[in-house]
């Protein structure tokens, strides 16, 4: 039975092991022997079509293949490679301003009801009357004002791969890019789904054609350590209800 002290000492000691990978060093960089656009390079897919015959198209001028001076050297089939353009440069803002006022007021009397209230009027004290007996005043205001801005400007480019094509002829893309620099290690990453058509003669598509784009732009290394809160302070601002 683990003691519920010992399995917190063991879980941050497994939670800091992947900072301590990397003290006194810089980073390592992520094994790419098992990444998705390896694997698409090595085993690139059964052909969909038959090859063309070599010596015809060796004894033409002009050759249809995907290398050929007039050939469509866009990626199309699984392994290939492609240039993903990011060029996000966004701004938005909104203001919201809501005012509401409501004055009411209501007033009811009996000075003449068969006499009552003069006989009222005798038997209470001195300053009150029945003449007015009720009368309700309501007042009610509410005003509201909200903004939102944000704005955003990022321009990469990174060479995505060609990891599987569906059924519909859409392409599924990766890309990985890693660079350090001294102790830090710079990551981007970008996924997706792309059609043939949208990929320009110059073999790019910009990041606005990616379906379920997803693009990733962080770091990790000792800079990065240090702009984090330690693992005991996450703790206790999830746990704390204060």
């Amino acid at each position: 039975m683990i003691k519920p002290l010992s399995f917190v000492l063991l879980t941050l000691s497994l939670t800091a092991c992947g900072r301590l990978g990397h003290v006194g060093k810089p980073p390592d960089f992520t094994p790419d022997t098992q990444s998705p656009e390896r694997v698409a390079m090595i085993a690139a897919g059964l052909p969909t079509q038959l090859a063309p015959d070599r010596l015809s198209d060796n004894a033409s001028l002009w050759s249809g293949g995907q290398r050929s001076l007039l050939g469509d050297r866009r990626a199309m089939k699984r392994g290939d490679i492609m240039t993903v353009v990011i060029e996000i440069d966004e701004e938005a803002q909104i203001r919201n301003s809501t005012a509401r006022s409501r004055s009411g007021s209501e007033s009811l009397g009996i000075p003449q009801l068969f006499g009552i209230p003069q006989r009222v009027n005798q038997g209470i004290t001195d300053g009150a009357s029945l003449d007015e007996a009720v009368s309700i005043d309501s007042d009610s205001s509410s005003r509201g004002d909200g903004s939102v801005r944000r704005s955003e400007e990022l321009t990469l480019r990174i060479a995505a791969t060609v990891i599987d094509v569906l059924p519909n002829g859409i392409l599924s893309i990766e890309g990985v890019q890693e660079v350090r620099v001294n102790f830090e290690m710079r990551e981007l990453f970008v996924s997706g789904y792309v059609r043939p058509e949208d990929i320009s003669r110059q073999n790019e598509i910009t990041y606005d054609k990616i379906a379920s784009a997803r693009i990733s732009y962080g770091g990790r290394g000792q800079i990065s350590d240090m702009q984090q809160p330690r693992i005991g302070q996450q703790v206790l601002d999830v746990v704390l209800p204060f």
